[in-house]
């Protein structure tokens, strides 16, 4: 069924390439599908405020470019989507190893069928704007990470966010809840982190609390906090909350959870100045898996990165519009 067509009257292009070009779009996204019939130019004229002329002038762009055909008193039908690669724009809102892992996942699931380009906004929503000023009309689909500065107000950026059409927009890795017909492949990071303790109640039990280690200008969820808190009242287990490793002064009995690699490294320096065992006087759990941890024999707390960027592309690919709740673990090892 032909979705809604947004007219920009103040874009330089004639509205009858912009109403072409959203048709051929959907078609090529397989939303319009072979053989489906589209409004009549009256119908279509009426319901988009567009003129008669305007509407006929679009379909017959798409006429040309071989996307539709018209039938003498029956009226217009699509032809089929062209074989032609699918463009995607992938906005993240930095580069990191992890990140990398959700990106080239994407593309090894894509393979040949679309062609992707990178942008960063910097948890910056006016460099959010200027990249949608720029880019926004000339893809298939926005896929978005949206972590921003946590002291702005949320309407700062969820005011660019709706400048993307929700049949365009893919959220990765944060849900935005009210944001429901579009594709979403994200962390419950409140629940996540709440049912990952859980599972390893019979480590946890041996220590009397909980400390997080959250950098104060990280901009992590502070919904992993208040999934550790809630943890630990229904757990009978302190919960504390800090900013920096370097003053920390480690406490027999406790589970330190570290969200950066660099605070790992600090406490596990720390660690080697006391007579603790860790795992048995002082626990330890790390957020995301690498090699050194499994190595170390760091217990790990992490969503599956490489399922998020597989999850996303298969959606595009079968323009499937869903929420999904990435999958995430916790790998038991001898730091807790």
């Amino acid at each position: 069924m032909l979705e809604n067509i947004k007219i920009d009257r103040k874009n330089k292009t004639q509205i009858y390439l912009q109403i072409a070009k959203q048709i051929s779009r959907q078609i090529d996204k397989g939303t319009l599908k072979k053989e489906e019939s589209l409004p009549s130019i009256n119908i279509f004229s009426e319901r988009f405020s567009v003129a008669r002329d305007t509407a006929e002038r679009a379909y017959k762009e798409l006429k040309k470019q071989g996307y539709i055909t018209g039938v003498n008193g029956k009226g217009y039908y699509v032809v089929g989507k062209k074989e032609k690669k699918i463009k995607i724009l992938f906005i993240l809102n930095k580069i990191s190893s992890y990140k990398r892992i959700i990106y080239y996942s994407f593309l090894k699931t894509l393979g040949n069928k679309a062609v992707v380009d990178l942008q960063i906004h910097h948890y910056n929503p006016l460099v959010l704007k200027d990249i949608l000023d720029t880019h926004l009309g000339k893809y298939s689909y926005y896929v978005l990470m949206p972590h921003f500065e946590l002291n702005l107000k949320k309407e700062s950026w969820m005011k660019q966010v709706r400048r993307i059409p929700v049949n365009e927009l893919v959220i990765l890795d944060k849900a935005i809840p009210e944001m429901k017909d579009n594709i979403s492949v994200s962390q419950d990071f409140k629940k996540d982190i709440y049912d990952a303790l859980s599972t390893a109640k019979d480590l946890v039990k041996k220590y009397k609390g909980i400390t997080l280690v959250l950098p104060e200008h990280s901009n992590h969820p502070p919904e992993i906090a208040q999934g550790l808190s809630q943890f630990g009242k229904e757990n009978d287990k302190s919960f504390t909350l800090v900013k920096d490793a370097d003053s920390l002064q480690l406490t027999k009995g406790m589970v330190y959870i570290v969200i950066t690699d660099d605070h790992l490294a600090v406490l596990m320096k720390k660690l080697k100045k006391t007579t603790y065992k860790l795992g048995k006087d002082i626990g330890i759990i790390s957020f995301n898996e690498t090699d050194m941890k499994d190595l170390l024999d760091i217990t790990v707390i992490s969503t599956d990165f490489e399922q998020m960027g597989q999850t996303a592309a298969n959606l595009i690919l079968k323009n499937e519009f869903k929420q999904v709740r990435n999958p995430f673990k916790i790998i038991k090892r001898g730091s807790l």
